[in-house]
């Protein structure tokens, strides 16, 4: 019999979140620069952003798009196989498939569209797909929105996949994929992708990446780990994080290209991205290869913060990258040093079940090159004065 209230599924599941401290909201924050801004009246360090060069700010990126606005207007206006493809995004996906070392490109409209719509393409009923356990919501989403049959491998466990692959060969699957982050967003450590990439010829599985988190930031010349490696077929990089702008692309063969244009709604039944993007998107891409300094800055700044952490025993887990993870395992606890640390100056998120598991709450810092040795000093002093505090 359905409820009076048709609504009291929604009311019960808000309620249910809240219990368990785990209810979300949306607090505006006014940026005043790439590290710094404002929520309510008070001015914080931000060190929740994916902005790793601080090119959102960037007078290149922002007078491209500017130009790109003028020239072509506020929008593509259409998807791109009816009147959505310009010039100008040919000529990107071209230069992208070159920078990357792949034979060809594809823009998506984000890192969420692309990976929750291209494997449900590349997948059917009778595929078998073999992830990472901690595999970006976005990845998952697209895999069970194929309805192939699929196995989490424990994280980073080469010999787990391993196995599974070695148990799949008794089986008649039509395609098998391995699927996995190159750095994972909530942890910040990274994939053995040469491993990955044996495995995956030695089994004919197709290896799909996510390379959102190394874009920008790693790799030669900053063009992600997934950059110029023979093997792998799929990658996915984005151009919110490192790049400062939006959007997203694959990189693949032609092949793969082709049937993507042909077969996957996530890019055929959407408006193209707009020139203003693009135009942002193409100064990025120019700028990226020249800051090798700030890349080498970044990655120094994030071991010095990891060690000033791990001296107070607090556990970062395996991050090697500019993501730093503050592992506290209490939501309760969490959220408090998030709260307590705005208070003072300091913006850090925190991050809850369900988007990682149960018992693993925690800080995310995601550090950026714009940030200052000042900067950093602040945190860890603060985080230093809250723990002594907790003693």
């Amino acid at each position: 019999m359905i409820a009076a209230n048709k609504f009291l599924f929604i009311e019960q599941a808000l309620e249910q979140r809240n219990q368990a401290h785990q209810l979300r909201g949306m607090y505006p924050f006014e940026p005043q620069n790439t590290v710094q801004g404002v929520r309510g009246d008070r001015q914080l360090i931000n060190f929740s952003s994916n902005d790793y060069l601080g090119l959102s700010k960037h007078p290149l990126l922002i007078e491209m798009a500017q130009d790109y606005t003028q020239k072509y207007g506020t929008g593509a206006t259409a998807s791109r196989l009816v009147t959505g493809t310009y010039s100008i995004h040919q000529n990107l996906e071209q230069q992208l498939a070159e920078s990357c070392g792949y034979e060809a490109a594809l823009l998506f409209n984000s890192g969420f569209q692309a990976n929750s719509t291209i494997l449900p393409t590349l997948l059917d009923r009778s595929s078998l797909v073999l992830c990472d356990r901690l595999v970006h919501n976005s990845l998952l989403q697209g895999i069970q929105a194929s309805r192939a049959r699929f196995i989490r491998y424990r994280h980073n466990d080469l010999q787990h996949l391993e196995t599974l692959l070695v148990q799949s060969a008794e089986k008649s699957y039509s395609r098998i994929l391995i699927v996995s982050e190159t750095v994972f967003s909530m942890d910040g450590d990274r994939s053995d992708i040469d491993a990955l990439v044996q495995l995956a010829q030695s089994h004919n599985a197709i290896l799909y990446l996510d390379d959102a988190h190394a874009f920008g930031v790693l790799g030669k010349t900053g063009m992600g780990l997934a950059a110029d490696r023979a093997g792998i077929d799929i990658v996915i990089n984005t151009f919110g994080k490192a790049f400062g702008t939006f959007g997203a692309f694959v990189a693949c063969s032609q092949q793969v290209r082709d049937y993507l244009v042909n077969y996957c709604p996530g890019f055929i039944y959407t408006t193209s991205l707009p020139p203003a993007v693009i135009g942002a998107i193409t100064a990025a891409l120019n700028l990226v290869p020249t800051l090798e300094s700030e890349r080498h800055y970044l990655t120094q700044q994030a071991t010095n913060l990891r060690v000033e952490l791990q001296r107070l025993n607090y556990n970062t887990g395996q991050s090697n990258s500019q993501i730093v993870p503050l592992i506290l395992g209490s939501e309760e606890k969490t959220l408090h040093l998030s709260q307590w640390l705005e208070a003072r100056g300091v913006l850090a998120i925190a991050i809850r079940p369900p988007t990682v598991a149960a018992g693993t709450a925690r800080l995310r810092f995601a550090l950026s090159s714009q940030h200052t040795p000042q900067h950093l000093d602040q945190l860890i002093s603060l985080i230093r004065e809250w723990h002594e505090s907790q003693s």
